[in-house]
C-alpha cells in the first residue's frame, strides 16, 4: 500500500546513452559479415501508478493527477485521481504505445514516449498534455491518513445574524490578486458608500496561498508579503477581512489547501486577524469519500472555535448532501446551494429562480442559504438584469457579496448595490427566506415575510419581451393593503393609487426586469 503524494512531481525525461568498453579483438576480414541477434522490442508496460502535474491558475500553483492502471491483455482498469475527484476507469484499451480510457465523465488518451506517459487531458479550451512518471509498479490506490472527528453539533457562534455583506475577489479577478489590489478595494468600499450601507467583509478568494514552512505553517505567496499588515489596514477602514481555503490538499486553482493542517491553519488565520473563512470542497474528493464531507467541515469548524476568534464560516460545497440540514451543526453560518455563478442572465436566473429548491425553511439568523456571489457590475448583465439579480437575492435572504471592480464601477452599478431599501429587505431581522408564490409562463411572483408584519413582493419577467404581471393581494394572504412602496423607484403609492389597487395590482415589466414592492396591510 502506498500513500497518495500530492506534492509537485518532477517531470524529468531521462535519455540514457550507454558507452560499453570493448576489449581488443583479433582482426576480422571485412568480407566476413558479423551477424547480431535481433531482439524484439518489449511492449511498453502501462501497469502501475503514474503521477504528474500541470500548472494551476496562479504562478505558484499546480494541479496534481494520478493514473492508477491495471492491464490484462489489451484491457485497462483502475482509477484516476484528479484535483476534484477519484473516478474509476470504466473502459480502457491498449494498442501498442497508445492508451485510451474513460473515467467518470471524462475521456482520456495517452501515449508512451521515453518512459513517460503523455496524457491528453480533457479540456473545454486548448488541450493540455500532462507528462506522468511511473512511481509504482503496483496498481494500488494509495491510502491517505485521515483523522476526522466524531459527528456532533457545535455550539452556534452567534455571528452573521443577518446575511453577510461584503466583497469577494473571485468573480472579477480570479487569481490575479495582490496586497495592493485588496488595499485599493478597501479604500473603494469606503469611498463609494458601500461600507456605510453594510458591505463590511472584504474577502480574498483563491490565489493568496504560498507554501508551507518545515513545521507546516502555511505562508501567503509573494503577492501578499505581510498578511497581518494587510489585515490591520483593512480593519483600520472599519472593514473585516476574509480568506479562502479547502478541506482538500489543493484549492480549486491548485494552491495549498488545509488537508491535515486544519488546526494549524485556523490558528494562522486567527493570528493574522481573519474574520471570515470560505472553505471550498474542490480537491477533497481525492482524499475523502463524499460520506465524510460533514466530518471534514466539522473538523475546520472545531478548529475555528478553538482559536477563540470570531470567524464567520462559509461552507462552499455546492449544496451536496442536503447541506442545509447539517450546515449549522458543523459551525457553518452560510452554505452554498448550487455550483458557481457567472455574469450571464441564463446562469444567474437559473440559480436564483430554479435551483433553490425547498431550502427556505432552513434559513434563520446565523444560518443562511447561499446562492453564490453577486455579479452586479460585471460585463454580461444589463441594468434591468442587475436589479432582478439584486431583488431576487434580497428575497432569498442571501448573502450580498459583491464581485465587481468597485474602484471603477459606473454610478448605475453603485446605485443598485447601495439601494438601502433593497438591502433592508435582505437584512430583515426576522431572517425568514422568501419563496415563489406563483408562476405563469415566464412571469413569476415571489414573496418574503418581513419583521413587523410587512411583506416584500417581487414581480419578475423572465422573458425577452415586456410582460404584464398581475398580483392579487388575497393570494399572498393580505387583506386590506395600507401602504405600498416601490423600492427601486423609492416611491410610495398615493391614496388614489391605493384605492385603485385595493384588491390587486397590475404592471408592465421590462424584459428580464422586476418590480419590487414593500407592502403593509392589516392581514
Amino acid at each position: 500500500m502506498f500513500r497518495i503524494s500530492l506534492s509537485v512531481f518532477a517531470l524529468i525525461s531521462l535519455n540514457l546513452v550507454g558507452c560499453a568498453w570493448l576489449p581488443s579483438q583479433p582482426s576480422v576480414s571485412a568480407s566476413v559479415p558479423i551477424v547480431l541477434p535481433v531482439v524484439p522490442a518489449a511492449a511498453p508496460s502501462f501497469r502501475g501508478r503514474w503521477e504528474g502535474s500541470i500548472p494551476g491558475r496562479g504562478k505558484e500553483s499546480h494541479q496534481d493527477y494520478q493514473f492508477v492502471l491495471d492491464v490484462a491483455g489489451d484491457k485497462v482498469s483502475g482509477f484516476v485521481i484528479t484535483p476534484s475527484e477519484v473516478a474509476s476507469i470504466s473502459t480502457g484499451i491498449v494498442s501498442g504505445v497508445d492508451l485510451k480510457f474513460s473515467a467518470g465523465r471524462r475521456e482520456y488518451s495517452a501515449q508512451m514516449k521515453d518512459h513517460q506517459l503523455h496524457v491528453n487531458l480533457p479540456a473545454r479550451g486548448k488541450p493540455q498534455i500532462l507528462l506522468a512518471t511511473h512511481t509504482s509498479a503496483e496498481p494500488v490506490r494509495a491510502p491517505v491518513t485521515v483523522s476526522l472527528p466524531v459527528l456532533r453539533t457545535l455550539p452556534a457562534n452567534g455571528l452573521a445574524t443577518t446575511p453577510p455583506m461584503g466583497w469577494n475577489s473571485w468573480n472579477k479577478f480570479r487569481v490575479s490578486i495582490n496586497d495592493k489590489l485588496v488595499r485599493e478595494i478597501a479604500d473603494a468600499l469606503v469611498e463609494t458608500g458601500m461600507k456605510k450601507v453594510g458591505y463590511i467583509y472584504l474577502n480574498i478568494d483563491d490565489g493568496w496561498e504560498g507554501e508551507r514552512t518545515t513545521d507546516g505553517t502555511l505562508q501567503s505567496n509573494a503577492n501578499f508579503p505581510n498578511m497581518k499588515a494587510l489585515s490591520d489596514y483593512v480593519h483600520s477602514k472599519g472593514l473585516k477581512l476574509g480568506i479562502y481555503s479547502s478541506p482538500g490538499p489543493r484549492t480549486c486553482a491548485g494552491f495549498e489547501g488545509s488537508f491535515n493542517h486544519e488546526e494549524q491553519d485556523a490558528r494562522t488565520f486567527a493570528a493574522w486577524g481573519i474574520d471570515y473563512l470560505k472553505y471550498d470542497w474542490c480537491s477533497a474528493p481525492a482524499v475523502y469519500e463524499k460520506s465524510q464531507m460533514r466530518a471534514a467541515y466539522q473538523k475546520m469548524g472545531e478548529a475555528l472555535v478553538a482559536t477563540g476568534r470570531p470567524i464567520v464560516y462559509s461552507l462552499c460545497q455546492y449544496g451536496m448532501l442536503d447541506v442545509e440540514t447539517w450546515g449549522p451543526a458543523v459551525g457553518g453560518n452560510l452554505w452554498r446551494t448550487t455550483g458557481d455563478i457567472n455574469a450571464t442572465w441564463e446562469r444567474m436566473s437559473a440559480i436564483g429562480f430554479d435551483q433553490q429548491g425547498e431550502r427556505a425553511r432552513f434559513a434563520a439568523p446565523s444560518q443562511w442559504n447561499d446562492p453564490d456571489m453577486l455579479e452586479v457590475g460585471n460585463p454580461g448583465l444589463n441594468e434591468e438584469e442587475s436589479r432582478t439579480h439584486m431583488s431576487l437575492w434580497a428575497l432569498l435572504a442571501a448573502p450580498l457579496i459583491a464581485g465587481n471592480d468597485v474602484r471603477t464601477m459606473a454610478p448605475a452599478t453603485r446605485d443598485i448595490l447601495n439601494n438601502e431599501e433593497v438591502i433592508a429587505i435582505d437584512q430583515d431581522p426576522a431572517g425568514k427566506q422568501g419563496a415563489r408564490v406563483s408562476k405563469t409562463g415566464l412571469t413569476e411572483i415571489w414573496s418574503r415575510p418581513l419583521d413587523k408584519g410587512d411583506v416584500a413582493i417581487g414581480l419578475f419577467n423572465r422573458s425577452a419581451n415586456p410582460a404584464t404581471v398581475n398580483v392579487k393581494w388575497a393570494d399572498l394572504g393580505l387583506s386590506k393593503v395600507r401602504k405600498v412602496r416601490d423600492v427601486w423607484k423609492h416611491e410610495i403609492f398615493t391614496q388614489v393609487q391605493l384605492t385603485q389597487v385595493q384588491d390587486q395590482y397590475s404592471v408592465v415589466i421590462a424584459p428580464h426586469g422586476v418590480v419590487l414592492l414593500r407592502v403593509s396591510s392589516s392581514r
